[in-house]
Formats: C-alpha cells, sequence, structure tokens
C-alpha cells in the first residue's frame, strides 16, 4: 500500500534490471482516455510482433490520499525501458489505469479495471485470455477479482497484498500508530486516530525534519528498540537500523497521510485495539495501562469484510509472491490466505505462494519476478507465451531461476541466447 515500491516495476522491470534488451519490440499507446468514473486509462499495442491476442492488465500499487488521480507514471517503467514496452514487445496487449480515487481504492479500483476491459475490447476486438497483475493495493485488488470473476480473468499474480484479512491490516498499522503514541508521546501532534489534515499534507517535511531525528537519536535507541518489538515491525538482522528506518517512515506515513480518508472511504473508524494486550516492552503493564485505545466502527468492520476480505474460492489460477519481512503488509498474509484455499480445495491446484526469503515491499529480483510470471502461465496452461523473451539472466541469477522453476516444476531449456520453456 504504498507508492513506488509496490509498483510493478518491481516484478516486471525486474528483467529491464537484469538486461533485457530496449529493442525487444516497439509499442503504441492510444490517447489516454477517462472512464465514466473518472479513471483515467491506457492501452499500449505491440507494433513490430503480432498481437498474440492475450492481454494484460495491471493493477497498480497504492496512491497516497490527496495526490490527482493521474496514472503513476512511476510505476510504469524503470530505467530507459517502459513496462508496456516489455509486456507489448512479447505480444500482449497492455491497459492499465489511474482509478477513480487515490487513497483506499480498493472498491473502485476492481470496478474500473472490469470496466477497462470492456473498453479494451471496443477497441481490440475481445480477448483470447486475460491475465491480471498487480502489487500492494493492486495485489488484494487482482486476489478479488480472480476470485471473483474467473469468467473474466484466466489467471493473475498478486504481489505483497494484503490478501490474507484486510482488518489484520488495519490492525497491524493502527497499533504501530497507537504504540508509537506511548514511546514517543507527542511527537505526532494531535490525536493520534484523527490526524490533522494540515500535518497530513505537510507531513513528508515534518517526518524528516521531526520525527526521524528524534526517533533514531542514539538517546531513544531503548525506545526505537521496544516499539519495534511491540508493533511487530520486520528488519534486516545485517542492517538494522537502515531497514527499521524504511518501516518507520511507511508505517506512520500510512497512519497519519492516509488514515482518515480509510475511514471515509469505508464509512466509518476501521481500527480496534480496546481489547488488544501489546508485549515486547520493559515495562508491559504500564504499556497497556497508557496506550491509546479506540473501538472500531461496525459500518467500517461489515464493509472490509464484504468488500475487501478475500474467501480463498479461486475457479482460476493465483499465483501470490511475498517477502517475508515486509515492512508494510506483513508476510502473514499469505499464511492466512494459504489457510484459506486450503480449506476451500484451491491450495496447490488454483493457488501457489512463492515466499521470498528478503526485507523489503515487493522487493524481489529478475528470477523470481520471472518465476512468478511463469507460474502464472503454466497454471493457465498458456506458458508457450512467455517463449519469446531473451535469456536475461547470466550467472547467479540464472542459476537461482533455474533452481527456483526445479523446485516449483516450472519447464524450462535456457541453453544457447534464448530462454525457451519446453
Amino acid at each position: 500500500m504504498k507508492q513506488r515500491s509496490i509498483s510493478v516495476v518491481l516484478l516486471f522491470a525486474a528483467w529491464v534490471c537484469s538486461g533485457l534488451p530496449s529493442a525487444h519490440g516497439a509499442f503504441q499507446c492510444g490517447p489516454d482516455g477517462r472512464q465514466q468514473s473518472g479513471s483515467i486509462y491506457r492501452i499500449c499495442m505491440p507494433v513490430d510482433v503480432p498481437y498474440n491476442g492475450r492481454l494484460v492488465l495491471w493493477a497498480h500499487g497504492f496512491q497516497d490520499a490527496g495526490t490527482p488521480v493521474l496514472i503513476p507514471e512511476d510505476q510504469l517503467g524503470f530505467g530507459d525501458v517502459s513496462i508496456p514496452g516489455i509486456v507489448t514487445g512479447l505480444g500482449f496487449g497492455f491497459a492499465t489505469n489511474s482509478y477513480s480515487k487515490t487513497g483506499l481504492a480498493v472498491e473502485q479500483g476492481s470496478r474500473d479495471l472490469v470496466d477497462l476491459v470492456n473498453i479494451f475490447t471496443a477497441a481490440h476486438g475481445e480477448p483470447m485470455r486475460i491475465f491480471l497483475v498487480g502489487a500492494s493495493e493492486g495485489g488484494l485488488i487482482t486476489a478479488l477479482l480472480v476470485e471473483s470473476h474467473p469468467d473474466l480473468f484466466d489467471a493473475g499474480l498478486a504481489a505483497c497484498g494484503p490478501v490474507g484479512d484486510f482488518p489484520y491490516q488495519i490492525r497491524y498499522l493502527g497499533d504501530a500508530r497507537a504504540t508509537f503514541q506511548y514511546f514517543f508521546p507527542g511527537l505526532i501532534p494531535g490525536d493520534p486516530f484523527k490526524p490533522d489534515p494540515a500535518l497530513a499534507a505537510r507531513w513528508t517535511d515534518y517526518y524528516k525534519a521531526e520525527v526521524k531525528p528524534k526517533v533514531f537519536a542514539p538517546a531513544n535507541r531503548s525506545r526505537l528498540d521496544q516499539w519495534a518489538r511491540v508493533a511487530k515491525l520486520p528488519y534486516d538482522e545485517k542492517e538494522y537500523l537502515r531497514s527499521l528506518e524504511s518501516a518507520v517512515a511507511d508505517v506512520l506515513r500510512y497512519a497519519v497521510v492516509n488514515l482518515g480518508d480509510a475511514a471515509e472511504t469505508l464509512g466509518g473508524f476501521p481500527f480496534e485495539n480496546r481489547w488488544t494486550w501489546y508485549h515486547g516492552s520493559k515495562n508491559d503493564i504500564a504499556l497497556n495501562l497508557s496506550v491509546p485505545r479506540r473501538a472500531a466502527s461496525a459500518a467500517a468492520v461489515s464493509r472490509m469484510k464484504q468488500f475487501y476480505n478475500t474467501t480463498g474460492r479461486l475457479d482460476a489460477p493465483l499465483i501470490t509472491l511475498h517477502t517475508l519481512k515486509d515492512p508494510l503488509v506483513p508476510y502473514h498474509h499469505e499464511f492466512l490466505y494459504n489457510l484459506k484455499t486450503l480449506a476451500s480445495g484451491s491450495f496447490l491446484t488454483e493457488h501457489l505462494n512463492i515466499p521470498v526469503a528478503r526485507f523489503g515491499h515487493c522487493n524481489f529480483k529478475p528470477e523470481e519476478a520471472l518465476l512468478g510470471f511463469g507460474l502464472m502461465l503454466l497454471y493457465a496452461g498458456e506458458l508457450h507465451t512467455l517463449a519469446g523473451i531473451g535469456s536475461v539472466l547470466q550467472g547467479e541469477g540464472l542459476s537461482a531461476f533455474e533452481a527456483y522453476a526445479r523446485q516449483y516444476g516450472l519447464p524450462f531449456d535456457t541453453g544457447g541466447d534464448r530462454l525457451r520453456l519446453k
């Protein structure tokens, strides 16, 4: 649920980082259009290679509340190569949109993406197959749409999304903000559960000038360590402070900048901690007596369960990809979703999770991104559509991909200068 770090860039542009030739194929995008909802859309088609009759739809990640409704360009490119160029270079059509609002936009984004399929069909004919790819908030949208519209979407790849339980995601972020108030009282002014809109508007500058220096001051190291344990913030053992800097910035930004929009969108305050027992401090009794408490709105809880929670019931393949130490969307979501798909009979038959042992939100390597996309196509019976990708992995990356492919049963042949799929 973050702008840049959850970008599809980290899925497809991983290939760019590994050296995918920029001359893989020319493409042409039509002029941006506007959907009835107000969402802005873009459709790109291959030029140098034949259109294969298949569509890749991209569900972008979270954009902070209050930012303009625009297609997030920083999520559509990496370096000198664009993601639409990679997708169309394989012969796929490519389409994406802005959603009709920023901030929490799961319901709006879902409707806008379904409508985008109709727009694409009107312009280029009905696709033979449609694949949905998304990350973070877009990963949740992907999972929800693959579950609810198997007649429309043939398979999906959901990366680092809150797919397990949306109220759990809200509790994780809310617990971090509530306990921060105990360990660093007054550092963020105002009601922790009702952020000041003026503060939200200047949050980036305020965080850099006031919050970060004090939180990471050597004199406050004990407070920081305790808060990280209590809030269950993941970190990289080899780079403890650097990784915590990323985690702290992410969770506090959401709590200050986006909590108000979430409450408005959900029809009530969504966070509940009246009966939560926090632990991990030097004095848990004092912590639990002093931490601010709040009850959730019944309307908000009902709406989250109805429109934001996955079921685990799949009639089309869904591959999920997630780092084990994700500081923004905890990996625990994957455990919860595995339980759902196990109960529904979809585990392994329609759903497969790829865990990545690394810190960071959607922090994937090229071989991991390629594996996820390849497994989605394999589950959908469309693996041959990947055969046009150049063999861009070399050295350790190639060895790692081969090991992954054997582990997950992905047929491959990396001989010569192409990546051929058996």
